[in-house]
């Protein structure tokens, strides 16, 4: 490994431990040189990596300012459950189950799913507490035709873990929808959003592997806490 892949890899760990918190100035390229004893150009380097990873901003006569990362990463285009993120970024969170129940599909889904309006769903709502405030509210709907029952310290813990691991279903795609939208009545209640007018909403229709629909998935996320994220590789131009 380089040497200033080194270096931006110990001041990340310390902004991500918050050594160097959102606001703080990063000590100046003279005071890294020495840190590191290294040249300027590889301490350059090293700033460069952290400013096009979203860790700084460089501010003309006041030096690297360290930006607010404390966001969690949403794949946009992956297929995974929110505890497998959780576990994978280590989020300190609590889910709370609001409400897991067998209705009558409502109307707007069944015409976004292009189902019929008397399909019943198992309606599981969920809060996602972290920092002791509500940043998610989930909202999942489904098919009784595939999953038949959901208990409730499933649905608390993880659907995709019970489908998955404990029905022994395979989950395959999903079609995803990013909006931006104004706050409901709802938001307002079961979310902590401060002074916020407008959140990111996510919908999914999401496929077992054999292709057959089995749920609805509405995730509404605070803005300020969240990005979502991809990988997208440019393809130069087709010839024939």
């Amino acid at each position: 490994m380089s040497k200033f892949h080194e270096i931006f890899i110990d001041i990340e760990a310390a902004i991500l431990n918050q050594t160097y918190k959102s606001g703080d100035l990063l000590p100046s390229e003279n005071v890294l040189t020495k840190k590191y004893n290294v040249s300027r150009e590889t301490i350059r380097k090293a700033l460069t990596l952290l400013l096009e990873n979203g860790y700084i901003q460089k501010k003309q006569g006041k030096g690297s300012i360290v930006l607010d990362v404390k966001r969690f990463d949403f794949p946009i285009s992956g297929l995974t459950s929110y505890k497998e993120l959780q576990d994978s970024q280590k989020i300190s969170s609590e889910t709370i189950l609001i409400e897991n129940k067998v209705i009558t599909i409502p109307k707007h889904i069944a015409n976004f799913l292009k189902v019929s309006e008397d399909t019943t769903v198992h309606a599981v709502i969920r809060t996602r507490k972290v920092d002791e405030e509500v940043v998610i509210l989930d909202k999942d709907y489904l098919l009784t035709s595939v999953i038949e029952h959901l208990p409730n310290e499933e649905a608390a813990h993880s659907l995709y873990h019970y489908i998955e691991n404990k029905l022994g279903l395979k989950i395959g795609y999903a079609r995803k929808e990013f909006t931006v939208e104004p706050v409901t009545y709802e938001d307002k209640h079961l979310m902590t959003l401060h002074d916020d007018h407008h959140i990111v909403v996510t919908r999914s229709d999401v496929h077992l592997e054999d292709t057959r629909l089995f749920q609805y998935t509405e995730s509404r996320h605070r803005l300020d806490k969240f990005r979502f994220v991809d990988f997208a590789r440019r393809r130069g131009p087709q010839t024939e």
